[in-house]
């Protein structure tokens, strides 16, 4: 998500300094670009200083995947606790606009459907998932808290499933892992018998959105994603049947804490921004399983599938 924010803001002219400290992203997936400067480190030691000051601040630094909620939970609390005051702190110094990526995970198991920016959330505390659901909900709190109480000038996106090139094959996401698995011939493993819901966003629509809100005066939480909304095991078979595999569905036990539907309320987003998703969810698996198809030629093809710049599906 943030190499294709990198690309949009170079496509308008912009400066761009990605922070980065790559235990989840890949250094293959930024431009080599006069515009474009990279640093390695980690959020939580703090922001790099430099000579000028940022104009604005968006502060997307989290691992993100089920995988990570298991193997880096600690190293998740800590990036949207200690890395997201560091991250406020530089943006009201630098007199930054900031925005915080926050995520439908805040609205945990949701007994409310669709999601809207009013409902609380359903979230287990102490579950497995919950070293990333609370460590947004905290990131929302500190940044409602230097909003109000600082006068930051900053906003709150909650975002919603998103898939595309560039993805982590292993991340544990039904999108990467669907395809990786059905472009193998292998199973394509699905929990439960498959009913739990997605509403699956194209990266480019919601960068699109991203943006739109970046460039506004609105504070939020705002909701962003696509509300078409589709099974798991919908989802399977889309993609089995779009990369033309023999393969077959096995299912498995539901994870822990595993929400039952998710969809986004776009009502604000709409009123507020004049957004709405445009890219249909077919083109976007299709652009996206080119993606994979060229990643898994060799070590090679990877580099250059994560390197290169692709253009929108169709509308």
């Amino acid at each position: 998500m943030g190499s294709h924010l990198v690309d949009a803001f170079l496509m308008r002219g912009c400066d761009v300094t990605a922070v980065d400290d790559f235990s989840t992203g890949s250094r293959h997936n930024l431009a080599d670009h006069e515009r474009l400067t990279v640093v390695e480190a980690d959020v939580t030691e703090g922001l790099p200083v430099g000579d000028e000051p940022f104009d604005a601040i968006l502060h997307f630094a989290c691992p993100a995947s089920p995988v990570d909620f298991v193997t880096l939970p600690v190293e998740i609390l800590r990036v949207d606790s200690v890395g997201t005051l560091h991250a406020l702190d530089r943006a009201l110094a630098d007199g930054a606009r900031f925005m915080l990526a926050s995520t439908s995970e805040v609205y945990g198991d949701p007994l409310v459907h669709p999601q809207a920016e009013t409902y609380w959330g359903n979230v287990n505390p102490i579950g497995v998932r919950s070293c990333y659901d609370e460590a947004k909900r905290f990131s929302e709190a500190a940044t409602a808290a230097y909003h109000r109480h600082k006068g930051l000038d900053a906003t709150i996106v909650r975002i919603f499933n998103t898939y595309g090139p560039r993805m982590r094959p292993d991340d544990g996401r039904v999108v990467p892992t669907f395809i990786t698995k059905a472009l193998a011939g292998e199973r394509l493993p699905v929990h439960g018998d498959g009913s739990q819901t997605r509403s699956l966003c194209y990266i480019d629509d919601l960068v699109r959105g991203l943006v739109m809100l970046l460039e506004s005066d609105e504070y939020g939480p705002v909701n962003l994603g696509a509300e078409h909304e589709m099974t798991v095991r919908e989802i399977a078979e889309t993609i089995i049947r779009l990369t033309g595999s023999s393969s077959e569905i096995e299912y498995t036990d539901r994870p822990a804490d595993d929400p039952e539907r998710r969809r986004p309320d776009l009502t604000l987003a709409q009123e507020l921004l004049g957004y709405a998703p445009q890219i249909p969810y077919e083109a976007g698996l299709k652009a996206t399983i080119d993606f994979f198809a060229t990643a898994s030629q060799g070590p090679d093809s990877a580099a250059r599938a994560r390197g290169q710049r692709h253009d929108a599906p169709v509308a």
